[in-house]
């Protein structure tokens, strides 16, 4: 579980400055929807008004900007480095980390998107919720559907059974629980 945590510490920094980014007025001509309003068939849109550019080119930019620094601090203490498993079999570089930044970030915003398009075939509104038991289904998948593209990001550097990727993306759910109630109660998510 150490090394789970101490791999996810970057992409939390960066989902946390992304909140924040959101909140300010910078880059809003990229605050244009990834679906481009497309309205399919059943009236919905097809990812909705949420999922932004600006979110998703953010998502990028912090996950590469705080892999870089988590390299750098990791670098400077090998207990810490060891539990790190982005850097248990390629060497711990700004190249390397900028490269592993970009592919979460990237893998952290497509892996988003499907779930999104399935909330709006079932009619959930964006940022909502239903409160049924296929309404909690998606509760949950909302804590982890990212995690599963950030994850597999992680395997392709560092191999793992299946048994530890699903444990990973379990408890990056956790995790992503904890930080989703304390960005709602900092006001910076409007649900969780």
């Amino acid at each position: 579980m150490l090394s789970m945590l101490a791999t996810s510490v970057p992409i939390i920094v960066a989902t946390i400055l992304n909140m924040f980014f959101l909140k300010t007025s910078l880059f809003q001509t990229l605050n244009k929807p990834i679906d481009n309003q497309i309205t399919l068939k059943d009236g919905n849109r097809l990812f909705g008004a949420n999922k932004t550019w600006r979110g998703f080119w953010g998502m990028v930019f912090f996950s590469s900007i705080c892999c870089i620094a988590w390299g750098g601090l990791s670098s400077q203490i090998p207990a810490l480095e060891k539990y790190v498993l982005l850097y248990s079999h390629y060497e711990n570089s700004v190249l390397y980390n900028f490269l592993v930044g970009v592919l979460l970030g990237l893998a952290y915003g497509i892996f988003e998107l499907p779930n999104s398009f399935l909330k709006r075939r079932i009619n959930i509104q964006p940022g909502k919720s239903k409160k049924s038991l296929g309404g909690i289904g998606f509760i949950v998948l909302d804590q982890v559907d990212s995690l599963f593209g950030c994850v597999l990001v992680v395997s392709l550097v560092h191999p793992m059974t299946l048994f530890y990727y699903i444990s990973f993306v379990i408890f990056g759910g956790f995790i992503h629980i904890v930080l989703s109630s304390l960005l709602y109660l900092m006001k910076l998510r409007s649900n969780f």
